[in-house]
């Protein structure tokens, strides 16, 4: 059986990885108590991503940040699309490389994870977002 589809929402202040994982697990006690089954979690944006990662030491966020700084500058000669700015292609491109939906086991409303493993909003563009995210729990 599945859930209804629910949202949540995370805001952003830029371009940065926004660790989400202690709210979505209140999130799952609140509204699924005693459930298990599959939680999908979909982002509607195309200019973030979600990802699960170390969580544990906060160079290794600051290092995956850099990394696709890196791989999608914005200096690149053959970018058109600046529609919103220069932060435009280089977040869709960040985004590409990273996922839209993720799917995380829940037990007993528990949110199932590694040990250092944390979920999160990986924000691409400058401006401030409010970015929705929704949540079915297949159980």
């Amino acid at each position: 059986m599945m859930s209804e589809i629910k949202q949540i929402k995370v805001a952003t202040k830029g371009e940065r990885f926004y660790e989400f994982t202690d709210s979505l697990r209140d999130f799952v006690r609140q509204e699924w108590k005693d459930l298990s089954g599959v939680l999908t979690l979909f982002n509607t944006h195309t200019s973030c991503a979600l990802t699960i990662s170390e969580a544990y030491a906060p160079t290794a966020k600051l290092d995956m940040e850099n990394f696709l700084k890196t791989l999608a500058p914005r200096n690149l000669s053959f970018i058109q699309h600046k529609d919103e700015g220069e932060d435009d292609s280089p977040s869709h491109m960040k985004s590409l490389l990273l996922e839209t939906s993720l799917n995380i086991f829940v037990e007993k409303g528990e949110l199932v994870l590694g040990q250092w493993q944390g979920i999160y909003l990986c924000e691409f563009r400058d401006d401030s977002k409010t970015r929705t995210l929704l949540l079915r729990l297949s159980h």
